[in-house]
């Protein structure tokens, strides 16, 4: 397919055309500025793979230019997805822009236009995969405190609103509502911090009954050259029994045992690696302070208009609407992240988190009925 640019002068294009031709070209534009500003915080390879999207930018750019020859006109304005994605680079340069940056370039209008080449449209879609590999960086350094904060905010939230609700259905005082909600906000704190304290020890102890002990090389010298059972060691752990059984003579002759580079027995190379395990499950004490915390973060929620003494119906929905703005803020946040629409992660954390209310709150009601 031919992907040359057709000449102004082939064609007299519409009104509409030359609109459209500036907005992209305009697009191009503030979508370089953005790789550039990024490219600004960034060093090494990240940066040159920013500063190199840049310039594929800049090409695109020049094809508009051709194609408007002396009919540029007056600069157009980006759309607002840009405009924000420009002001959120240049302020802070951080995963969420990247995140943002990947679901822009997966919706170029290029594949769809006659006026794009085919190799734009390409490059377009390449760049989204660049992006989400530059994003995916970012997403793994921050996916386990980010899931707990998120899951930990959510759960509070869903589940002290849940309570709250259909505890003021049944048609008990205020202070009785409160004081379910702050039961409700404890117990479920406590009980996240206690899973997650026990969930982060018991696979760092799993993590340390699979690693080799380091001490086990010092008793290799001594070991009997003709029963070698050092062999079965390294067949333990994967080797097969010629290549064991060779490296084990080595080990018990003197060769490698000197150096200490052993890396099925000695501490110099497993026990690194079992401490980089360590490092990424984190403490089991810090995780449980956490998870209670962003728990109790998003288990307040529900109860604040009862702190300030409000009760009945204007509590419950002064209650509702501060839960639906958390749950909109939490599940665009998730959806900005993993690259999907956070309008549609929004909406769907809205729905779970109204849709349990309103179960408990049906519940309590007939409870309430069946008791009077």
């Amino acid at each position: 397919m031919n992907d040359s640019v057709v000449p102004p002068e082939a064609h007299s294009p519409s009104p509409a055309d030359l609109r459209r031709w500036r907005r992209y070209l305009a697009d191009e534009r503030a979508e370089a500025a953005t790789y550039r500003d990024l490219a600004e915080r960034r060093d090494g390879q990240e940066r040159d793979i920013l500063l190199a999207l840049a310039d594929a930018e800049g090409r695109h750019e020049a094809h508009w230019l051709e194609l408007l020859g002396d009919r540029e006109g007056k600069p157009a304005r980006t759309d607002l997805r840009t405009r924000i994605l420009g002001t959120l680079a240049r302020r802070f340069g951080s995963i969420f822009v990247l995140a943002l940056v990947q679901r822009a370039e997966g919706r170029s209008p290029y594949a769809d236009d006659t006026d794009a080449t085919v190799a734009m449209a390409a490059d377009e879609r390449i760049h989204g995969e660049v992006v989400r590999g530059l994003a995916a960086r970012g997403r793994s350094q921050l996916s386990g405190t980010f899931r707990a904060a998120v899951f930990g905010a959510n759960d509070g939230l869903v589940s002290n609103m849940a309570l709250v609700v259909g505890i003021s259905a049944t048609g008990v005082s205020t202070p009785l509502v409160l004081a379910s909600g702050v039961a409700g906000l404890l117990a479920g704190a406590l009980s996240m911090g206690a899973g997650e304290y026990v969930s982060v020890s018991s696979q760092r102890e799993l993590l340390s009954a699979s690693t080799p002990d380091p001490e086990a090389r010092t008793v290799v010298p001594h070991l009997d050259v003709d029963a070698n059972e050092l062999a079965l060691v390294y067949r333990a752990r994967g080797m097969e029994q010629r290549a064991a059984e060779e490296h084990a003579r080595e080990m018990i002759s003197g060769t490698d045992c000197a150096h200490g580079d052993d890396p099925h027995v000695s501490a110099s190379t497993v026990p690194d690696e079992a401490r980089d395990e360590h490092e990424a499950i984190g403490s089991a004490w810090g995780a449980a302070i956490s998870s209670f915390l962003f728990f109790a973060s998003g288990a307040i929620i529900p109860i604040i208009p009862y702190l300030f003494g409000m009760g009945g119906l204007p509590a419950l929905a002064v209650a509702a609407v501060l839960v639906g703005l958390a749950l909109l803020v939490t599940g665009a946040t998730v959806g900005v992240l993993s690259g999907a629409s956070p309008m549609k992660r929004a909406l769907r954390q809205l729905a779970i988190g109204y849709g349990a209310a309103l179960a408990t709150y049906l519940l309590g009601l007939l409870f309430g009925t069946s008791v009077a």
